[in-house]
This record gives structure tokens, C-alpha cells and sequence, in this order.
């Protein structure tokens, strides 16, 4: 069975997980979460205490989510999580859907999520730099989707996310510039602060 293969990715607190699986429930997909899916194939190396994060071990974890995917029941697999571009083999990648939110928005839902310190401004700082979609573009330039989630609900980016798997709507990449919005507010210097 031929597989596609839809990466959610994006900073925390963008909605990735939420988002994934409400698209994979739309399209009766399997779902692989990254961090369960590290936590469940003893892929994790150690713990980076600074940041609070997980280690893991990508290379192994490429391994084993090839097989996974090749084993799928589904024809559809949903994987989530900020380094998905970085570990899913680009062989059985489709598309890759860059989720981002204003880096306003972005604060109040990290806040509400308990980050803060460096944390909180790294994160931050990766969301207003593009980051998570440099590394998106770079593992699967030309199959990769920007969307902008400031303030929508979580049916209206899966809706927009199925007209672009129905080809009803093309995706695009540099539809964001967050470091020119916040110039042009005066804000900068708020959210820049690593």
C-alpha cells in the first residue's frame, strides 16, 4: 500500500498536536506523536536539563519511522512534532505543513503552556526567524506549506490543510514575515531577547 506521509510541524504552542489529530481523525490516518513515539522506542539519548527538553536520538529514530510508516495500516500517516522535518526519511514525505502564529498570540499561548526564561524567548525567537520553516524547506523544498494559525480555530487549518491534500487551494512558503511586523509595530525589541 502506497503511503502519504503529512508532517505537522512548527514552534510549541502553535497547535501542532491539536491539529494533528484532528486531521488525522478527518482522514482516518495513523498518527505518530514524536515525543510519545521517542518515549515508546527508547529513542531518547539524555535530557537537555537548560532547556528542559528531550535528547533524541534521530538517526535511530529515522529507523524506526521508516518501518513504522511502511507498516501502517492506513494509507494516510499523520506524523506531529517541531523536529518532524528534520527526522521523517523525505522518501515518505508528501507534504510538510508549517504551522505559525503571531509571535504576540504566540506569547500569551506559551505563557498559558507554564514556558518561561530562556525557553520562552528561544522558542520565541525560532518562530519570528523562521526557523522551523528553514529546516522545513531545506529537508523537502518544494513540498512544503506555510500557514498562518493567529486566532483561527483548530477546524479552520485543518479545513484549509484538506483543500490543499483535495488540490482545491495551492500552498505557499513565505506568506509570514513576523520580524516585519513587529518593526513596523515597535515591538522588536519585546520579542527578540535571546
Amino acid at each position: 500500500m502506497n503511503k502519504r506521509v503529512i508532517l505537522i510541524t512548527g514552534t510549541p504552542c502553535t497547535g501542532k498536536t491539536t491539529t494533528a489529530k484532528a486531521l488525522a481523525a478527518k482522514l482516518n490516518a495513523t498518527y505518530i506523536n514524536l515525543t510519545e513515539f521517542a518515549k515508546t522506542n527508547n529513542l531518547i539519548l539524555g535530557e537537555d536539563k537548560e532547556r528542559n527538553t528531550l535528547i533524541i536520538n534521530e538517526e535511530k529514530m529515522q529507523e524506526e519511522l521508516a518501518e513504522t510508516i511502511e507498516e501502517a495500516d492506513n494509507a494516510n500517516v499523520i506524523v506531529d512534532g517541531h523536529y518532524a522535518s528534520a527526522v521523517t526519511p523525505t522518501q515518505h514525505t508528501a507534504l510538510v505543513f508549517v504551522l505559525r502564529r503571531n509571535p504576540v498570540e504566540l506569547k500569551l499561548f506559551m505563557d498559558k503552556c507554564g514556558y518561561t526564561g530562556s525557553k520562552l524567548w528561544e522558542n520565541l525567537q525560532a518562530e519570528i526567524l523562521d526557523v522551523v520553516l528553514g529546516e522545513a524547506v531545506e529537508a523537502h523544498a518544494g513540498r512544503v506549506c506555510e500557514l498562518d494559525v493567529t486566532g483561527k480555530p483548530v477546524e479552520e487549518v485543518v479545513s484549509e490543510i484538506l483543500d490543499v491534500l483535495e488540490k482545491r487551494k495551492t500552498c505557499f512558503v513565505g506568506v509570514v514575515d513576523w520580524l516585519g511586523i513587529l518593526e513596523r509595530e515597535g515591538l522588536t525589541d519585546q520579542y527578540l531577547k535571546v
